[in-house]
C-alpha cells in the first residue's frame, strides 16, 4: 500500500529558506574558510543546496551515523558508519544536518569532533523539533525551520529509504 504524503514546506518556501541560512552563514565567516561535515544519507540534498549558495571558501567532508535502523524511532544507539576522510584540526567546522530530533546523535558526534581539535564546531540544520530534544546541551546555530512532532520526509530524508528525492518536506500520513 502506498504511503500518502502530506506536503508540509513547499519547495520554493525550502529554497528560500536555504539561500536566507547562506547569507548568515556567509556573513558569520566573511574571511574565513568554512568546513562543511555533511551527516550522511539525509544530509547530502541540504548541504549540496547549502553550499551552492556559499560565498565563502568551502572545504566538505562526510560522515554517516546511524541510531534509527528502519523504524522511525530513535534507537539511542548511535554508531558511526563512515568517518571522515581528513582532519579538521584547526578548522572552522559547520557540521550539516537534514533533521534534529532527540539530540543524541549530534550531542555524540559533537564531544567525537571537539576531541579532534577543530577551531571552531557549529551545527546547521535544515530540520529541527526541539519538543523531541533529549539533550539539550546541543546548541543549534543555524536553523531553516522548526517543525512540529510528525514524520517527515523529502529533500534528503526518508522512511525506510523512500523518497529522499521529493524536493519539498511532506509528513507521511497514517493510513
Amino acid at each position: 500500500m502506498a504511503d500518502k504524503i502530506r506536503v508540509l514546506l513547499d519547495e520554493e518556501k525550502v529554497d528560500r529558506r536555504i539561500r536566507e541560512i547562506a547569507a548568515q552563514i556567509n556573513r558569520d565567516y566573511e574571511g574565513k574558510q568554512v568546513h562543511l561535515i555533511c551527516i550522511l544519507k539525509g544530509g547530502v540534498f541540504f548541504t549540496c543546496e547549502l553550499a551552492k549558495h556559499l560565498t565563502v571558501p568551502v572545504s566538505m567532508d562526510f560522515m554517516s551515523v546511524s541510531s534509527y535502523g528502519s523504524g522511525t524511532e530513535s534507537s539511542g544507539v548511535v554508531r558511526i558508519v563512515k568517518d571522515l576522510d581528513e582532519s579538521i584540526a584547526g578548522k572552522n567546522v559547520l557540521i550539516v544536518e537534514d533533521i534534529i530530533d532527540s539530540g543524541r546523535t549530534l550531542a555524540y558526534l559533537i564531544e567525537i569532533l571537539k576531541q579532534r581539535n577543530p577551531e571552531s564546531i557549529r551545527l546547521c540544520t535544515l530540520l529541527d523539533k526541539p519538543e523531541r530534544r533529549v539533550k539539550k546541551q546541543v546548541k543549534v546555530d543555524y536553523t531553516c525551520f522548526t517543525i512540529p512532532d510528525e514524520f517527515v520526509v523529502g529533500f534528503g530524508l526518508d522512511y525506510d529509504q523512500k523518497y529522499r528525492n521529493f524536493p519539498y518536506i511532506g509528513v507521511v500520513e497514517q493510513q
